[in-house]
């Protein structure tokens, strides 16, 4: 299978590790899953199938279809802007009440949970949020996103060093 980044570049999976970026750049806050896919591009440059993706559900599932672990990462909405939700979808359920930032009716949690039920969901699933502040047109991150970034980088590269056993 192949999947198709932003770039267009084609990357063969097979019982991989996928980062899907999820977002719009052009819509403030909402950029931010694309964002963090580039930046994670930029320090895995290989070994890790990454995938900005607008959060079309059907889309997300054939991202990460055959993938031994999948991190999501997007834009929620919230009373705190900035704050980090780390959400094990492997575990559990995607709690309900989850906000995520999508203009789509078949989106991020309904995915994970339509994957879920059709037993494609990949046995390492981990969901982050960040509550943005504002997804008005525009193009760059809030201030309260942009401190909460390195320590959501580094919170993923633990999760993918964890499951490589380093």
């Amino acid at each position: 299978m192949q999947v198709h980044t932003q770039s267009g570049q084609a990357r063969k999976k097979t019982g991989c590790a996928v980062l899907v970026g999820v977002g719009n750049e052009f819509g403030t806050d909402d950029a931010l899953g694309v964002l963090v896919a580039r930046e994670m591009r930029r320090r895995f440059p290989s070994g890790l199938t990454i995938v900005e993706a607008s959060g079309e559900g059907a889309s997300l599932m054939d991202a990460w279809k055959g993938a031994d672990e999948v991190i999501i990462v997007d834009a929620m909405s919230g009373p705190e802007p900035g704050e980090i939700h780390r959400i094990d979808a492997s575990a559990s359920s995607v709690p309900k009440d989850l906000s995520l930032f999508s203009s789509h009716a078949f989106g991020v949690v309904d995915a994970i949970e339509m994957a879920r039920e059709l037993h494609q969901l990949p046995p390492i699933t981990i969901l982050y949020g960040i509550e943005g502040e504002t997804f008005d047109p525009g193009v760059g991150l809030t201030d309260s996103v942009l401190k909460s970034l390195p320590k959501l980088l580094a919170m993923i590269e633990q999760d993918l060093s964890r499951s490589r056993g380093n």
